[in-house]
C-alpha cells in the first residue's frame, strides 16, 4: 500500500467514525514482530479479564469499579479487525452503563472511554481506529442519555497491546469504559 492510499484510508476512517460506521475497507498491513514495540504497563489494562473471547462478547470492557457499583456482569469487549462498528452484543452492557450513569448509583458522574487496537498497522492508523471505537461507544451512550459533556474519549491505539496472534489480537480491539473525573 503506498502512502497516498494509507493516508486516504486513515482520513476515510476519521470521517466514517464521525458517522459511527465501520472504517474504510483498506486493511492495515500485518505488523512484523520487529515493528511492534513492547507493551507498556497500564492500570487500564487491568480493566479487562483474562478470559478468552466468546461469540457473544461485546466491544466494551467495563471497569471493575463501574461493574461493581452498577451491578453489571463481567463482560469483555472486542471489535472485529479494522472495524469501529458496535454490534447488537454491545447494546446490553452499554444500556446498563447508561442506566447506571443516568438513574443509578453513578448518576451525574463522568465516563472515560479509551479506544484500543491490535498492533497491526501504523501507529497513526491504530490511534485513529482506537479513537473511532471510543467515539462509537460515546455516540451510543449520548443517544441513551449520557451527555457528551460527561464523556471523555481518547485512544491508546496499540500502545498497550499484548497480542501476538489473532486470538490475542482480538482482546486488544476494544473500548475500556472507566469512571471519569
Amino acid at each position: 500500500m503506498n502512502q497516498a492510499n494509507a493516508l486516504l484510508s486513515v482520513t476515510s476512517l476519521a470521517v466514517l467514525a464521525t458517522l459511527t460506521v465501520a472504517c474504510g475497507a483498506t486493511k492495515p498491513p500485518a505488523a512484523k514482530s520487529a515493528d511492534v514495540a513492547p507493551p507498556a504497563a497500564s492500570s487500564e489494562a487491568a480493566t479487562r479479564s483474562a478470559t478468552s473471547a466468546s461469540p457473544t462478547a461485546s466491544n466494551v470492557a467495563i471497569s471493575d469499579e463501574i461493574r461493581a457499583k452498577c451491578g453489571i456482569s463481567d463482560e469483555d469487549a472486542y471489535f472485529p479487525f479494522d472495524s469501529s462498528m458496535l454490534t447488537t452484543n454491545d447494546h446490553s452492557p452499554l444500556q446498563q452503563v447508561a442506566t447506571c450513569f443516568t438513574k443509578g448509583p453513578l448518576a451525574g458522574h463522568g465516563l472515560k472511554l479509551v479506544g484500543r487496537a491490535d498492533p497491526r498497522g501504523s501507529s497513526e492508523y491504530n490511534l485513529t481506529l482506537g479513537q473511532a471505537r471510543a467515539d462509537a461507544v460515546g455516540s451510543y451512550l449520548d443517544g441513551h442519555g449520557i451527555s457528551k459533556s460527561k464523556t471523555q474519549t481518547t485512544s491508546r491505539g496499540a500502545m498497550d497491546a499484548t497480542g501476538s496472534d489473532e486470538g490475542s489480537w482480538q482482546r486488544d480491539r476494544r473500548v475500556d469504559v472507566l469512571l471519569g473525573d
